[in-house]
């Protein structure tokens, strides 16, 4: 091997590796498009076999077949977003009864006999407080940042949901076209391999989404105990809006948990805050903690690693990484898409020993 093939294979692997971080950028730059798209790939897969339905058995039309299984998807998102109707209604009443300056007395006080307490004890609270920067949140002027942050977060989600339908709608219509075009595009020699990958796709795809529900329903009815046990209001759709929360991996428990207290301390607000209060929504926090503790180490290991068998760190990393990419979107589409990519190079690479490694139980 002389010095100018030496040469040249270090312009080619250069050349490669730019490439690569090319594309990776151009990815990155357009995430949201590829949120969109994956997003909308997982609802025409889960849509098709409701549109097979309409058209043998109530012998609809492919078109009509498409719309009604999107009007489906929409009643059920309209349906979620209406079970906050009644508790923004009952919160607003409670919120009615907010005096911000009056309140804010009542959380000074509080924190007076915080300090008290903590003083009392050997500590210096002064010293806990303004490293804890606690003092920035008696600042109740920040209802229209918050309004403003709601709406922004509002609009964004609807873009998404319109652009995600827009998408879906066209793969499912043209179904059998882009399937007919993929497979006189896809290699000869692959097409095997292709139409395997497919196949263990929707498999370990319905495993996932089979146990993600099962999952949401465990939490569900847990959190709903909990809720009654201390006699929150509203305690079934809060207990809902907690579980659908869980579909975030990691950080959606935690938002919840923030939630629930939140909500069970503005249930129990008539306009003074008392120690009932606070003792009803430590007790609920208590108890959201214990839900989650079970639903760690029992729930989530056997729906991300048996459903996807995939070892529980290596779906960590996975998350963290998408999350870290995508953002939140990323996290909830982590598994899935990490699903397929280890059924794509297993059936494509099976002699390399990474991907050999990792995909030994698929």
């Amino acid at each position: 091997m002389n010095s100018k093939t030496i040469a040249n294979g270090i312009v080619r692997a250069v050349i490669i590796l730019a490439l690569i971080i090319a594309l990776i950028y151009f990815i990155y730059k357009i995430k949201t498009v590829v949120i969109y798209l994956i997003v909308s790939l997982l609802l025409s897969m889960i849509g098709s076999p409701i549109v097979n339905f309409l058209k043998r058995k109530l012998k609809f039309k492919n078109t009509l077949a498409v719309l009604a299984t999107l009007a489906i998807y929409g009643l059920v998102i309209s349906g979620f977003f209406l079970m906050f109707i009644p508790l923004i209604n009952s919160q607003a009443s409670h919120i009615s009864l907010l005096d911000s300056k009056a309140f804010s007395v009542q959380v000074e006080n509080l924190l007076v006999q915080l300090k008290t307490f903590l003083n009392s004890n050997g500590l210096n609270a002064d010293q806990i407080l303004n490293k804890n920067n606690l003092t920035k949140y008696l600042n109740f002027n920040f209802l229209s940042d918050f309004l403003n942050a709601s709406i922004n977060t509002i609009s964004n989600l609807g873009m998404g949901i319109a652009s995600c339908f827009f998408i879906t709608f066209f793969l499912l219509k043209e179904r059998v076209i882009f399937m007919r075009l993929f497979k006189k595009a896809m290699p000869d020699e692959h097409e095997e391999k292709i139409l395997n990958s497919f196949e263990k796709i929707d498999y370990l795809l319905l495993r996932y989404f089979g146990g993600i529900l099962l999952q949401l329903f465990i939490v569900f009815i847990l959190y709903f105990i909990v809720l009654l046990i201390f006699g929150v209001e509203n305690s079934f759709i809060i207990a809902f809006i907690c579980a659908i929360l869980n579909i975030i991996p990691y950080v959606g428990p935690l938002i919840a948990s923030v939630l629930a207290l939140i909500l069970t301390l503005l249930g129990n607000f008539n306009g003074v805050i008392t120690s009932d209060m606070l003792y009803d929504s430590a007790y609920v926090l208590i108890g959201f903690f214990a839900v989650q503790f079970i639903d760690n180490n029992f729930s989530q290991p056997m729906i991300f690693s048996n459903s996807t068998n995939s070892h529980p760190l290596e779906i960590f990393l996975v998350i963290l990484i998408f999350g870290f990419l995508f953002g939140i979107t990323g996290m909830i589409i982590a598994v899935p898409a990490y699903t397929i990519l280890k059924v794509i190079g297993k059936e494509f690479f099976p002699e390399n020993k990474i991907i050999s490694s990792l995909t030994k139980d698929l």
